[in-house]
């Protein structure tokens, strides 16, 4: 099916409105106007619960996406792909830095791909 100029504009604004009330659709629902974020400066049970709850669930998940999709395509990249995500996490859990974690399993992930033909 060929798609023409009329209707990938219309897609793209269709997806630009949609993308655009992602992005905002937090600030309208946690906002203190609306009584959805704060009642008298302190914080709603709901919104208590996601901020200490979505984001350790959130990235076990992508760790797991990430995890599974190399090893169910190929066998060989259980070896990188697992020693990556043992460093990210030690050195995550020895220095506490976000960035430093994740840019260091990169390296390494993508030094064992490179250089050690597994």
């Amino acid at each position: 099916m060929k798609t023409g100029t009329t209707e990938a504009l219309i897609l793209s604004v269709v997806m630009a409105v949609v993308i655009f009330f992602c992005r905002i659709f937090p600030f309208l629902f946690f906002s203190n106007n609306n009584g959805g974020g704060t009642k008298d400066g302190r914080k709603t049970a709901f919104l208590a619960f996601v901020e200490k709850t979505v984001p350790p669930v959130a990235m076990t998940v992508l760790a797991f996406n990430s995890l599974a999709g190399p090893i169910k395509a190929n066998i060989n990249e259980i070896i990188p792909t697992l020693t990556a995500a043992v460093f990210t996490a030690i050195v995550h859990l020895w220095r506490r830095n976000p960035l430093l974690s994740i840019f260091g399993g990169t390296a390494v992930y993508m030094l064992l791909t490179r250089f050690l033909h597994f």
